[in-house]
């Protein structure tokens, strides 16, 4: 056996979970290996440690992992890129957008910063003030990184439904807005859907069972020419804007020392996410929708 023969076979055994193969253990150690790897002929966990070593594998802390159980993955993301293509190829037409909300709050978050070493770890400069939050609703556009958001404090049906029409303003002469967005139930709320020319996305949506099926007497008539496109479920990989709200944190939420100016603290987010106006190939290039 050659030295990559070995060492396919052995992350075989390793993607396998030890249960599997007869042992009461949850993850796999030198001895189970040495248990398990007769065919290596070695005699000592150091063997198998210099053997791993040498194999290029590795003892690795492991990361949070979880696969879409959307049955419908691969059909949705097909039609998806098929609305992508017609808004790349007819822009005067269709437009594309990638909508997500986030929520911040008057406390900075947690993360790294640069200190001496040895000396007191950075610091999150808290206030005595309840700790106020505020939300965002946006849409990027996937070809020309334009971000067009509303602030409030609440994301609710009637500000969601509002956030709709500003699109339309946004993009007033295109024949259909595409919107690609998550599941929350709210994105399919009857007053919501009211304001929409009727809707052509194929595959159910979920919602809460005492939730009305008709549009309340309140709700908006608008006809707004856009189209809900459902990513899966438990998919966030499939939505780039989840990148911008990264970059944001990084740039603004993270670590500032702005807890008792909660109004300058919106204004900087405003201010950040204005500069994306009038599109952005950087952004693109930062959610991974313009390659290098």
């Amino acid at each position: 056996m050659t030295a990559e023969q070995a060492r396919w076979r052995l992350l075989h055994l390793l993607h396998r979970a030890p249960a599997q193969c007869g042992y009461g253990q949850s993850r796999w150690t030198l001895a189970g290996l040495l248990q398990a790897c007769e065919w290596l002929q070695l005699t000592s966990l150091g063997g198998v440690s210099q053997l791993l070593q040498r194999l290029k594998i590795s003892y690795q802390r492991a990361r949070s992992y979880i696969h879409s159980p959307d049955p419908y993955y691969r059909e949705k993301l097909s039609l998806i890129e098929l609305a992508q293509l017609r808004a790349k190829y007819a822009p005067d037409r269709y437009v594309f957008l990638y909508l997500d909300e986030l929520t911040y709050y008057r406390q900075p978050s947690l993360s790294w910063a640069y200190a001496a070493q040895g000396g007191p770890q950075p610091r999150a400069y808290l206030s005595t003030r309840t700790n106020t939050h505020f939300r965002i609703v946006a849409a990027l556009n996937a070809l020309t990184g334009q971000v067009t958001y509303r602030q409030r404090s609440r994301t609710s049906v009637a500000q969601l439904s509002a956030f709709y029409a500003d699109l339309r303003r946004a993009y007033p002469g295109v024949e259909t807005i595409y919107v690609a967005q998550d599941n929350w139930p709210v994105h399919f709320h009857p007053d919501v859907l009211a304001r929409l020319e009727p809707q052509t996305w194929p595959y159910p949506h979920n919602v809460p069972a005492n939730w009305p099926v008709a549009a309340s007497p309140r709700a908006g008539q608008d006809n707004l020419p856009i189209q809900i496109l459902c990513l899966p479920t438990y998919a966030s990989w499939c939505n780039p804007i989840e990148k911008l709200w990264r970059w944001l944190k990084q740039a603004i939420i993270h670590l500032h020392r702005l807890s008792d100016q909660w109004q300058e603290l919106k204004q900087r987010v405003a201010v950040f996410l204005d500069q994306f106006g009038h599109g952005s190939a950087e952004l693109l290039h930062y959610v991974g929708l313009l390659p290098n």
